[in-house]
């Protein structure tokens, strides 16, 4: 199963939480729980939650209807990071977020690469229409 951002972004603060406490890191090169609010990481989860609610049954769906969910999580997430939460995706979270779309729609059943070839797009384009981030 596709493993959520979230989850590999609260790994690394605490990772550096225990290296900080144990005193093999030193606090002026902390930056990990600064990169990742925890505003922001409670609104990403909220809107992958919505997103995967939606992914049951794609695998038969229209490509009309693959990218409406795509186009819904894609906009939600346009809009957690221009909130006021402290955060913004970066590259390596917007890359992260990208692999973990397609990869969840592949669980789910659909081709993505098939799916954008259908429509001009290139293997890892899935996203670019409405990404802002």
């Amino acid at each position: 199963m596709a493993e959520r951002p979230t989850t590999s972004w609260r790994r690394g603060i605490a990772e550096e939480a225990q290296e900080l406490a144990d005193g093999t890191l030193d606090p002026e090169c902390a930056c990990v729980a600064v990169l990742y609010p925890e505003e922001l990481l409670v609104a990403t989860d909220v809107l992958l939650d919505a997103f995967e609610g939606e992914l049951h049954g794609l695998g038969e769906a229209s490509d009309e209807q693959v990218f409406a969910v795509v186009k819904s999580v894609v906009l939600a997430l346009n809009a957690a990071n221009d909130a006021d939460n402290g955060g913004t995706f970066e590259t390596d979270e917007r890359e992260a977020l990208c692999d973990y779309i397609d990869e969840s729609l592949t669980e789910h059943g659909v081709d993505v690469v098939a799916l954008t070839a259908r429509h001009g797009l290139g293997p890892y384009q899935l996203t670019n229409k409405w990404r802002k981030w």
